[in-house]
């Protein structure tokens, strides 16, 4: 008897074994249908730059052609300004099963730095020069400003520039730099580009004004010859040549004439610059039409205008410092004072010492004699003794006395100009009224034959008695 229950419970271990076992085989299959049921949307493992934002792509979950997606539970975060992995766990809960799927973000910096380089990449530069860096910055999104981390290279074309950043991300750009001089140099005539002087008067060349780009100093070959016994135009090449074989070419025509060939008309302005806007208006005007003009410059107004009146090749030449009669020729040391003082100022913007002069009032004034009795008569011989050309005017526009309108000032001019004598026109340029007129004037000079010059020290001189 107790054989046979042995036997029987014996049985019973191994059925239940068997169903045990079965069931386990069950429960395994069951979680592997169901496990692989569970599917993320995209790559397991994924890699976002940093500062990317990070897109959830999801799991599904389907069971024998049923959804049952939306019970997913997704659990995790990506911070995307922190380097590092971060794990989001996809969880399923079915029966009593939890299925999980574990996708792994790898939130890396992939990203070079940023290098910036002030001014161009590409740079032409002088032959006979040395680049000087213009500066650059390099700044990395992760590692901020890495400026002072930046290589600097010489290399044959250039420079090359790289930085890294922590992660070993490199940058490299080069700057090119082409040591070429394509650029001419810049040459102008001091003076007009047409000089008129009288048969027999001697030919002194107003000279040019050179410079280059490239070069401190420019070989300028000057060529022609002026025959001043001999009416006719001849013509006075300027060649300036700088080191890389740029070269710029400009004539002057100088005429030589005898009384019937005259109607030359001098445009000179007393008393400026002026820095209420007349004189800058002059300026412009002259460089519109074409015109040259004689500055007889003072101590007011600023430098810049008197240096544009000698850029763009007008004269200037000296007034006086102060315009103050009572000062000026209160003795001749005062007067010679008075006129080193603006001979400097002129010297200080222009490099040149002129000598071209206009007594304050004329040379025949009579309102120093309140001052100095007969100073005039010494004045005007002594300053020729000096090395001085001093010149006085044939035609008055009225500004600084009778007229106070642009039509007076026109009248004056124009009636009293002559094509059978030289005509050295005063005017003010601190006059706007002035200004108003000096278009019309020289529309009305070019209308009727008269010929524009400025005063060398080879002009005929107009001298009052």
């Amino acid at each position: 008897m107790k054989k046979i229950r042995d036997i029987f419970k014996n049985k019973i271990v191994v059925i239940s074994s068997i169903v045990i076992f079965c069931l386990a085989i069950v429960f395994l299959i069951g979680y592997l249908i169901l496990n692989s049921s569970l599917k993320l949307n995209g790559n397991s493992r994924m890699y976002l730059n940093y500062n990317e934002e990070y897109k959830e792509l999801g799991a599904t979950f389907k069971i024998f052609g049923k959804d049952f997606s939306n019970g997913i539970k997704v659990i995790g975060k990506v911070k995307n300004r922190v380097i590092g992995s971060y794990e989001i766990t996809y969880n399923a809960h079915i029966l009593f099963f939890d299925i999980k799927k574990v996708r792994v973000v790898n939130v890396v910096d992939n990203i070079s730095p940023v290098i910036t380089l002030n001014g161009e990449n590409k740079v032409n530069i002088c032959p006979n020069k040395e680049y000087e860096e213009e500066g650059y910055n390099a700044l990395d999104e992760l590692d901020g400003d890495l400026t002072d981390k930046v290589i600097v290279n010489k290399v044959d074309n250039g420079f090359t520039y790289e930085v890294s950043d922590l992660a070993n991300n490199k940058e490299k750009v080069l700057r090119e730099i082409l040591y070429i001089d394509e650029e001419v140099p810049t040459l102008t005539l001091k003076g007009s580009q047409t000089v008129y002087i009288r048969t027999g008067n001697k030919y002194n060349d107003p000279g040019y004004k050179v410079s280059d780009n490239c070069d401190e100093e420019v070989n300028v070959e000057v060529s022609g010859n002026v025959n001043t016994d001999v009416d006719g135009t001849y013509t006075i090449t300027y060649n300036a040549k700088d080191s890389s074989g740029n070269e710029t070419i400009i004539e002057r025509n100088v005429v030589v004439y005898t009384d019937n060939r005259i109607g030359i008309v001098y445009l000179t302005f007393d008393d400026g610059p002026s820095n209420t806007g007349s004189t800058e208006k002059i300026l412009n005007i002259l460089k519109e039409e074409g015109v040259k003009a004689t500055f007889f410059v003072t101590g007011y107004g600023p430098d810049s205008l008197i240096k544009r009146e000698y850029d763009e090749g007008h004269a200037v030449a000296l007034h006086t410092n102060t315009h103050k009669y009572n000062e000026v020729y209160s003795s001749v040391d005062a007067y010679y004072d008075d006129l080193n003082i603006i001979r400097n100022r002129v010297y200080n913007i222009t490099g040149e010492y002129v000598n071209i002069i206009r007594f304050p009032g004329g040379s025949n004034n009579t309102v120093s004699n309140r001052y100095n009795s007969g100073i005039m008569d010494v004045l005007t011989e002594n300053v020729v003794e000096k090395g001085y050309y001093y010149f006085d005017w044939n035609v008055s526009s009225g500004d600084a006395g009778i007229c106070t309108t642009s039509d007076c000032v026109y009248s004056n001019v124009v009636n009293y100009l002559s094509k059978d004598r030289i005509n050295i026109v005063l005017m003010h340029d601190v006059k706007m009224f002035t200004a108003n007129a000096l278009r019309d004037i020289i529309i009305y000079c070019k209308n009727n034959g008269f010929k524009f010059d400025v005063i060398t020290e080879a002009t005929t001189p107009i001298r009052f008695k």
